[in-house]
């Protein structure tokens, strides 16, 4: 079955594009975590203290954002990077996306 019949896909990052349709070189990239019922609170907090070294309290509160905004801003940097983080983090089992920086 496709994806259409089934509803299970992998959704593409949303790319901010200028005029012409390119993706702008000169703005970063973000990688975004979202929430999920799967997860506890205290795993989101070790995966980012983990995967990106942030001291327990920067980890509390992005995972907090995550929690109540229903998504946080993680890391930003090289379109590649991100491919990375993203890639990592569902390694991990987290919802993650990357998109340039608004």
């Amino acid at each position: 079955m496709g994806e259409a019949a089934t509803g299970i896909g992998t959704a593409l990052p949303d790319l901010d594009l200028d005029p012409q349709g390119v993706a702008s070189p000169d703005r970063p990239w973000i990688t975004i975590v979202w929430n999920d019922p799967i997860n506890l609170m205290s795993y989101v907090t070790h995966v980012f203290m983990e995967v990106f070294g942030y001291p327990k309290s920067k980890a509390e509160k992005l995972m907090m954002d995550v929690h109540q905004k229903g998504r946080a801003v993680v890391s930003n940097g090289t379109r590649e990077r991100m491919e990375l983080d993203v890639n990592t983090l569902h390694g991990y089992g987290l919802w993650a996306t990357m998109q340039q920086d608004t």
